[in-house]
Formats: structure tokens, sequence, C-alpha cells
């Protein structure tokens, strides 16, 4: 198909409604661009042509993104007899017994999923790099990170595989690599999407699913047809008054945004993060929004020890969880050398912490929430990354320095992390490119079930700066 790369998803989806392509055409195309891509990017982990086969011979739902190729990220999300690694050694012969909730959902859309993309190990990092799998490149830059831990998604769909693919974000991991690619990425409000079957929360209801997209109005229909609540859910955000798509097809009423300038941990971003918030402060300005400089006050310490002791508790548990099935220790060397750490420490946190670690975040989120509130703020804006996509090797889980991995990856995302311990959305545009032709996307955060407003947002950015027309040196097309 020479026309494939001119369409988002829904258009590809449109293209086999109106019998301009069937999903077999699709698929081939995309297994096509699939395999150079992972020449060149090592982006995915496996491809499954037999699953992706199967489900279009026996029919695929009549769903809104129906015969669409659609790849799903090496961690959390599960097809029933199929691998799921989550990029670890220790787990690399994991065959999963049942499809995820999610994964049924995106099936009842009509997507065909047809393979995996590569994750860091359990997506404890923001760069895509594995003892399991190697380095991720990124298409703009291949001696560079595609980000973390969806790094797999962003340079697949970046580069021209798909227009669209599944990610994950526990601590920036939707909106981290969206930045380092050029894409949109939208992480959605706690309880938002599904985590079952096994859960429903991650890394006590910090982690979410959803995607990386080219097209602002992708995101938002894959939003509409993968939301709601699950058998199980002990909490579900607030229901939409109508779609993501609709939202993402009308302009905002007029916004008061707040600049955050200095992030929880006392960083700023260097002089390309800060132009790229500057050109993105005109931009809105000249749509007719109300933007100034606004810090909400939270204990930055505090929230920086909380991200620490949950999810070293969590990978503690979690490796615990899989000595059991295997009937042996899991062996030092089939974890990477920060994660080892992460267990290490796990295994010692006196339990007062984790309710320490939990209401850190709960302070957190009330004090945003008082602060958007008193202020009459609509929105928040920082740079999504404080500088260029990091060099690969330099954010790896296991670096040459673990004390240079931890000022590496502190200083990297330093805004991010504090919308998924509120459990608020927010969403990575990309809004700015660096005079040699580096990505750098542009953060909005909301409060608690307010998608509808950032996807509002999103389109009217997309439309007044388009950017899906912008292809990285490494394009498959």
């Amino acid at each position: 198909m020479n026309d494939y790369d001119q369409y988002d998803a829904m258009g590809l989806a449109e293209l086999v409604k109106t019998k301009q392509a069937t999903p077999g055409e699709l698929l081939t195309e995309a297994r096509s661009r699939a395999e150079k891509a992972q020449a060149e990017l090592n982006c995915f982990s496996n491809m499954f042509p037999g699953e992706a086969d199967a489900q279009i011979e026996s029919g695929l739902n009549d769903g809104p993104f129906s015969g669409v190729p659609y790849p799903i990220k090496d961690l959390g999300i599960s097809l029933k007899d199929r691998p799921m690694t989550n990029g670890s050694v220790a787990w690399k012969d994991n065959i999963e017994p049942q499809d995820s909730v999610l994964a049924a959902r995106y099936k009842a859309s009509g997507l065909v999923l047809f393979a995996q993309t590569t994750s860091p190990e359990w997506g404890l990092t923001t760069s895509t790099e594995s003892k399991l799998y190697g380095q991720t490149r990124n298409p703009w830059d291949v001696s560079r990170t595609s980000g973390g831990s969806s790094g797999g998604a962003s340079a697949a769909v970046a580069a021209g595989v798909v227009p669209a693919a599944h990610a994950s974000d526990g601590g920036g991991s939707i909106r981290i690599p969206a930045a380092c690619t050029g894409l949109f990425g939208l992480k959605p409000s706690r309880g938002r999407t599904p985590m079952g079957p096994w859960t429903t929360e991650g890394w006590n209801g910090q982690s979410c699913h959803h995607a990386v997209s080219r097209s602002v109005r992708d995101s938002a229909a894959l939003l509409d047809i993968s939301h709601g609540p699950e058998v199980g859910s002990r909490y579900v955000a607030p229901a939409p008054v109508g779609t993501y798509l609709e939202a993402a097809s009308r302009d905002p009423d007029k916004l008061k945004i707040a600049v955050w300038t200095k992030a929880p941990n006392g960083h700023e971003g260097d002089a390309e993060a800060k132009a790229g918030v500057a050109n993105t402060i005109k931009l809105l300005e000249a749509l007719g929004h109300h933007v100034e400089e606004a810090t909400p006050t939270v204990d930055g310490e505090a929230l920086g020890k909380s991200l620490m002791m949950t999810v070293s508790a969590a990978m503690a548990m979690t490796v615990a969880a899989r000595e059991k099935v295997l009937g042996r220790p899991v062996a030092p060397e089939e974890l990477e050398d920060v994660t080892n750490r992460f267990v290490e420490f796990g295994n010692q946190i006196p339990m007062v912490e984790l309710m320490r670690a939990n209401q850190a975040s709960i302070y957190a989120g009330l004090a945003f929430d008082q602060f958007m509130v008193d202020g009459g703020y609509d929105m928040i804006l920082a740079p999504t990354i404080a500088r260029r996509p990091e060099k690969l090797g330099v954010l790896s889980l296991s670096p040459e320095n673990v004390d240079d991995y931890g000022v590496a990856v502190s200083t990297f995302a330093p805004w991010c992390a504090f919308f998924n311990q509120i459990g608020a959305p927010a969403m990575s545009v990309p809004l700015h490119w660096t005079d040699d032709n580096l990505p750098i996307g542009i953060m909005f955060g909301a409060r608690c079930g307010q998608e509808e407003a950032l996807f509002a947002l999103a389109g009217q950015l997309e439309q007044a700066q388009p950017w899906a027309h912008r292809k990285p040196p490494v394009w498959v097309g």
C-alpha cells in the first residue's frame, strides 16, 4: 500500500469499512514495516503472525478499529498462549493463560493484535534497554533513547510501522516516549482503564494503560473503546460527559493555564526545554488562553521517597511471586542491576513506610487540587522531558555507575511521576523540536477525570501547529 502512512488508525479503519483495503492487506503492510523497523531500531520483542491471522480468519468484530493492525507492549497486557516477558530474563519463558481485560476490549473494537513492543525490565526506567532484548533506538537519532518504558511502542509509531500502539504509564512511561519521538501520549486518570484480570491496579494505583499515537483523535477513540470499570474494580474514574472523540473534535473554552517551571524535586529544564515551554506559551496566548507562572506547593522529597518505597515493595513482591512459580530463587544475573537493588530494598522496608508513601501521594493530590481550585486554573503546563532524548546507556537498568544513573533518571522527566502519584491525567504534546531536529514534548496536566478537557486542547493545538507531517530519519515507509 503506497499510501498506508497517510492515514491514522481511524483512517485505516475507514479504508476497511469502505472496502478500499482489507484487514489482510493492512496486516501485511504493518508486518513488512515492522521487520524493517526491527532491523534498524530493535523495537519489537515478539511477533505473532498466527494470532493475528486467526483473528482475521475467525471474523473481526465490527468495531471502530476493525482491521487496524495494533501492537501491544510486552508488559502488563496479555494474550492467551503468548509470551509476556516484562522485559526480564527471569520471565523469558512466561506464557500467559488468557487474554487480559484490555486485550479483550481491543479485540472487541476490531484491532488486530500482531506484535509486542519492547520494554525495560518491569518498566523501571525511562529508557527501553534490557539484558533480554538490548537497546531500542530512537528513529530521530539512533544513538538516543526512544524513551521508557513504552519505548518500543513509540519507536514503532514514530518510524511509521503503525499509526498508534498500546503503551502504559507508571511514572511517565507513555508521556516520556511520546516526548522523545514526536508523538502524542495521554496518561489517563487512575481507574480509567482496566488492569485485570489478575489485579486492578499497579504500583498502588500509579500505573495505567493507554497508547501513543500520531494523531489526537486516535488516542481519544482508543480511550473510548477501552475505558470503564472491570470486574473487581475498587474505584472508577468519573465517567466522561460525552465521548473523548467528540471532545478532541471541539475547541476548548478559553483556558487559564499555570506554568510549572521548577519540578517537585527542584530540577528545572535546560535551555531547549525552556524554549519549548516559551514557544508553547506564545501559541496558547495566540489561541486566546491565559497563561501565568504558578506552582503548587508539594513536598518533593517526600514524593521521591514515596515512589522509591512503592516501586521497591512492588518489585520485591513480584520477584517473590515469580520464584514461587519457578520453584527456585531468581538469580541476581536474571535481573538488572538496578532491579536487584529495588528488590533488596523492598524486602527491608518497614511496613510503616508504605503507609507514609501512600499518604505522601494523598497530600500531594490534595495540594494540587486546592491549588487548581484557588487559582481558577484549568490545566498546568511543564516540559515532559527536561532535556533532549538521552543517549543510550545513560538510563539503563544495568549502568556502569548506579549513582550516575540515579542522577540522570531523576532529572530527565522530573514532572511526570507526580501525576501518577496523585492519579490525575496528563498528556505530552509534540510542540517543540530542537535545532538539531530532536523532539521535546510539552506536558499538560489536569485534575482527576478531566481527560475531555485535555483532548479538546490537544485537538486545538494539533490544528494550530500540526506535527503528523514530520518524519524522522528512520522512516520505514
